[in-house]
């Protein structure tokens, strides 16, 4: 009997393997991020990088600490057209010195300007009291138009590239 035993299970075995997939295991098959992939590149053609990693400030995962600011809509808010417009060119300057100073690595409003809270800042530093004495110097949060929330938070260290691959993609410079 062991003797039969044997082929007759080689037998299945390869009777099973050649038979057609299931609708469902077709289907399946097209949602994996493979099949979803347009390109005859491989999903991922990046290598870990110790040397690039290390000259961000990455961890393990990829990751670093960060501060992130919330700015927020201040109890000294102009009516003056003209101050408002000379504090927003003052607030994006400085906006333009921490960055290239590699202090502030992310920036930007959120939409509908009528809301409390009008936009982030990501530093790259993981102290509440160095972003505090960084965001000190905008001269919205000087004249009191703004106000900061400042947490720290845990993001991509790639994030460090931001500004450089942005001066890419920008047309105009403010």
């Amino acid at each position: 009997m062991r003797k039969l035993a044997t082929p007759i299970v080689v037998f299945v075995a390869l009777l099973t393997s050649c038979t057609s997939p299931s609708s469902d295991a077709v289907e399946e098959s097209k949602t994996t991020p493979e099949a979803k992939h347009s390109s005859a590149e491989p999903l991922n053609t990046f290598e870990y990088d110790s040397v690039y990693a290390a000259k961000l400030g990455a961890d393990d995962y990829g990751m670093k600490s960060y501060v992130m600011a919330f700015l927020k809509s201040g109890p000294n808010r102009p009516e003056d057209p003209d101050l408002i417009d000379s504090l927003q060119a003052a607030h994006l300057g400085n906006i333009h010195k921490l960055a290239e100073e590699g202090k502030l690595v992310l920036a930007g409003p959120f939409y509908g300007g009528n809301d409390e809270l009008r936009g982030i800042y990501i530093f790259d530093t993981d102290s509440i009291e160095e972003a505090a004495s960084w965001t000190a110097t905008d001269p919205a949060i000087i004249y009191g138009s703004l106000e900061m929330e400042l947490k720290k938070w845990y993001g991509s260290a790639a994030l460090m590239e931001v500004n450089n691959l942005h001066k890419k993609a920008a047309k105009i410079d403010f």
